[in-house]
């Protein structure tokens, strides 16, 4: 993986804004109804041509696919999967948390017109009734060879693609294995798969795990009963990525809910020592809201182990604003002074459409987002490399 060596480097984390026209075609397809799959393949390969074009034009260096053929990471992996047999909608565990429960008002209206209403189907659960088994080589490989053709010619630093963290289906039930553990094992040795074809097509893997900013749900435990837990999650995480390089996976995590009040979220200091602890090169992280620009201040007293990269969010993808490049380049060069520059990379907090209907931020308002991270970028490199 590519260090800030000469310059700050730039990524973003995944889910670029998809066209009209796509989710048109892709809501037909999550809903069971008929769809043109070839018209579908074909306007995604467009459409993943435009974005790396674009990232390319904005001054991005670390650049992927924009998520353009996923429509959200739930029916990604179900898609992916096999093994499970699909039940019906469900309903969110985000529902249950408690900032939820003290702002109900505000977020009944906030998930019917944003996260919940900008899913192009509901939310399916599913029971495991078979052998898990990775059956998503056909669609990784168009994934990667669409990836692979936008990027000839293109002026950048490094590509990746998109993976899910198998404890993301944890929680489905499981009607085949004796026990969790078993089921957990099983899902890490099928979604290992697309992991090693992610790096045999020469691509570093982005693994994604919006649980972790909330330490997958123990942070309610007591302390020794949280530390117990996380290190079992870290342990599966670990097996789930044996065999790869460190140097070719960053993992990304973020708080879930894109606006909100925040008010008990937990701080960068609550939770990124286990995040340093797995298999990963580089540790993605959201702090570009109001609640985390103070959370640099963690590495104060926190060591970033040799080789570790981390790359924290300098722009929202939870708010229309463009944040001004002389903001990024300060909180840029707060984060370097503290880690050693050659040790960050900067990004966005978290995709601007993790739902393909999401249009929390403008398109063209995420375009001039990414524009102002490369500024910021530019100006923290004259800062650090002065």
């Amino acid at each position: 993986m590519k260090r800030s060596s000469e310059r700050i480097l730039t990524t973003h984390t995944g889910s670029i804004p998809r066209p009209d026209d796509l989710i048109a075609t892709m809501r037909e397809k999550e809903n069971g109804r008929p769809y043109d799959r070839e018209g579908m393949a074909s306007r995604v390969r467009e459409c993943v041509f435009e974005a790396v074009g674009k990232q390319c034009e904005a001054g991005i260096d670390v650049v992927g696919d924009g998520e353009q053929s996923k429509s959200g990471f739930a029916s990604y992996q179900a898609e992916r999967l096999g093994g499970f047999e699909e039940l019906g909608p469900t309903e969110s565990s985000i529902r249950s948390w408690r900032e939820v429960k003290e702002f109900p008002e505000y977020y009944e209206r906030y998930f019917s017109q944003a996260m919940f209403g900008a899913m192009l189907a509901p939310a399916k659960s599913y029971v495991c009734r078979a052998p898990v088994t990775y059956i998503g080589e056909a669609a990784l490989q168009t994934d990667i060879a669409n990836l692979r053709a936008a990027l000839e010619g293109q002026n950048y630093v490094e590509a990746f693609v998109s993976s899910a963290n198998p404890a993301n289906l944890a929680d489905q039930q499981n009607e085949y294995y004796n026990t969790q553990e078993e089921f957990l094992t099983a899902l890490a040795d099928a979604v290992h798969q697309e992991y090693q074809a992610i790096i045999d097509a020469g691509f570093l893997i982005q693994m994604d795990d919006p649980n972790a900013s909330t330490l997958w749900g123990f942070s309610g435990l007591s302390e020794s009963e949280r530390a117990k837990q996380s290190a079992q999650r870290v342990e599966l995480i670990n097996y789930a990525l044996k065999g790869i390089p460190q140097d070719k996976i960053r993992y990304h995590t973020c708080f879930s809910i894109n606006q909100g009040p925040h008010i008990y979220d937990l701080h960068l200091r609550d939770y990124i020592e286990p995040l340093m602890q797995v298999n990963a090169e580089a540790i993605s992280f959201e702090v570009a809201n109001p609640r985390h620009y103070h959370d640099y201040h963690a590495f104060e007293d926190i060591k970033v182990p040799d080789g570790k990269i981390i790359i924290p969010g300098m722009i929202s993808h939870g708010a229309n604003w463009v944040e001004h490049p002389e903001w990024i380049a300060e909180m840029t060069v707060n984060y370097a002074n503290l880690v050693g520059r050659e040790n960050v990379m900067i990004t966005n907090d978290c995709g601007f459409a993790s739902q393909a209907g999401s249009r929390e931020v403008d398109a063209k308002v995420a375009w001039a987002k990414l524009g102002a991270l490369a500024e910021g970028a530019r100006i923290a490199s004259k800062k650090l490399w002065s």
